[in-house]
């Protein structure tokens, strides 16, 4: 796995890249399906309990949502575009004040690049930072800062090589 990030965002956007040391299909299969193993649900979760699981439903038009360990659920966004093993394309409808908000569709767009049989590079572009308004900059700031998607990427990275 490399650690070297590619970082070239405009002002309404944050990406991000990283090489993970699996097959395409491994690393999607991990990053749709197993996003409870590696997303970090303890310090990044929205709803009222303790988060146990975050589920991409496998579809256009599917939830993305954290699971509570009661049970209930808070949704994130939802699936715009479903290519399995190439692309994915979702909206995060989370405010500047990390609560659900329906109304704001910020888009996270995932793609995943063979660049050989047991190595995937991932592209991930957030971008429409511009829909936070006031707090664009605040956002692209927190979003591409420690916290944010580059720390997501390699905890992401760390589980698909596990497999």
């Amino acid at each position: 796995m490399s650690n070297d990030w590619i970082e070239a965002a405009g002002a309404d956007s944050v990406r991000k890249v990283i090489e993970v040391a699996a097959p395409r299909e491994i690393a999607w299969r991990v990053f749709t399906e197993r996003m409870g193993t590696w997303w970090p649900l303890a310090t990044h979760h929205i709803g009222k309990v303790d988060a146990v699981d975050a589920v991409l439903e496998p579809r256009a038009g599917g939830r993305w949502y954290e699971r509570g360990k009661d049970g209930s659920t808070c949704d994130w966004g939802r699936v715009l575009l479903w290519q399995p093993t190439e692309r994915l394309v979702l909206y995060w409808a989370i405010g500047a004040n990390w609560q659900h908000d329906p109304a704001l569709q910020t888009e996270v767009e995932v793609r995943f690049v063979a660049i050989g049989p047991e190595s995937t590079r991932v592209e991930l572009e957030h971008r429409r930072l511009d829909l936070y308004r006031d707090l664009a900059e605040q956002m692209r700031a927190t979003l591409g800062g420690e916290g944010g998607w580059g720390a997501l990427l390699q905890g992401f990275a760390e589980i698909a090589q596990q497999r």
